[in-house]
Parts: C-alpha cells; structure tokens; sequence
C-alpha cells in the first residue's frame, strides 16, 4: 500500500505541469520525502547508522535521528526547487532552531541518550535545472 500511495503522490506532483496549482500542497510533500530520501542515502555512505525517520516531539518533526561515530545526530533535511527564496539552509532559522533543541532533547530522554555528545546538522538539496546540489551542514546550529 505505501507504494501505491507514494505512486500516487507522484503523479499528482506531476499535475502542477500542467498548471492543476491546486496540488501545490502534495507537491511539496512529495519534495520533501524526496529531499529526505536523498538525505539518508547520502549519509548512509558516509557512514550514518539512521535511527529513526520523521521522529515527532513537542509539535516538531526531526526529520532523521542518526548515529555518526559515537555523536546523536539529529538532520534537518531542507530541499528546494530554487534558490529564489533563499538557500535551502536558511530555511533553518532560529525559531526552528530552539523547536528542533527541544525535540532532540526529548528524544535524548526517551532513549536515556543524554549521556552521549549530539549535534544538529542540516542536509541542504537544491534540485534546478542545474541538476541536484547536496550540502551536508555538520554542526549547523
């Protein structure tokens, strides 16, 4: 079932090609899982052990929860189609910021992880007609 409805997403994010904007919503929401989906890949072969996806605290969604080495790392995932609104990382602007703090902190306690050193880092995708550009921000905030 998730296929079909990841199929489903898709084809109506396709729909705004032919100016159906009313999907707009579903379109971001597919760019989004997309832009997480790259995300892991990418840090899975840097050496990443993921934790846990869209990990949901304190009203905030974490996008990833991974291990690096012995670090808690916390990944914010922003993707965007353009830089016209900015780059995809200042996206992550300090009220953002403290709610991302606090759900961490919160997983860290549920996971009696507060012990072990963690950080924040942000995966930044571009995707425009240049091709894809990923940012791996370490330590972003």
């Amino acid at each position: 079932m998730p296929g079909r409805l990841a199929a489903w997403i898709h084809w109506v994010s396709n729909l705004r090609d032919f100016g159906l904007r009313s999907f707009a919503g579903l379109d971001r929401i597919a760019l989004g899982r997309r832009g997480e989906q790259i995300a892991e890949r990418h840090l899975r072969r840097r050496g990443y052990r993921i934790l846990e996806r869209n990990f949901r605290a304190s009203g905030v969604e974490i996008d990833l929860v991974a291990m690096d080495g012995e670090t808690l790392v916390f990944v914010e995932v922003k993707t965007r189609r353009t830089a016209r609104a900015g780059k995809p990382e200042e996206a992550v602007i300090p009220y953002k910021q403290r709610h991302l703090r606090r759900a961490g902190e919160i997983y860290a306690l549920r996971h009696r992880a507060h012990d072990c050193p963690m950080r924040f880092d942000v995966v930044a995708i571009l995707e425009d007609s240049g091709g894809r550009h990923l940012e791996l921000l370490k330590d972003a905030f």
